[in-house]
């Protein structure tokens, strides 16, 4: 496979990721956009790691996969937190949380 459709692969899978982040209400496909996205950012840091020869975008896929992991974690308590208020995980009712 060429450098090209790693990164054709890499912007459709971060568009369907932005798609998903704007336009999804339930707040676990939100999260699961935000993997989407991140999976972008991992294969073209190792699609540019492997075209240089350099170990250094595998390093940060690797760290960026720890992240990922930090924040699926932290993400999944608030929207328990939210279903356990609200009896839903429709992110449009999160502002009557305010007080």
């Amino acid at each position: 496979m060429t450098i090209a459709q790693y990164l054709l692969l890499s912007s459709v899978l971060f568009c369907i990721g932005i798609y998903g982040v704007l336009a999804r209400k339930n707040g676990v496909m939100v999260l699961m956009s935000i993997e989407l996205i991140l999976n972008a950012v991992n294969i073209n840091l190792v699609a540019f790691s492997a075209l240089t020869d350099n170990i250094a975008g595998e390093v940060f896929a690797l760290f960026v996969i720890a992240i990922a992991a930090a924040e699926v974690g932290v993400g999944l308590a608030i929207v328990l937190l939210i279903f356990r208020n609200k009896k839903s995980v429709d992110l449009s009712e999160i502002d009557q949380m305010k007080g």
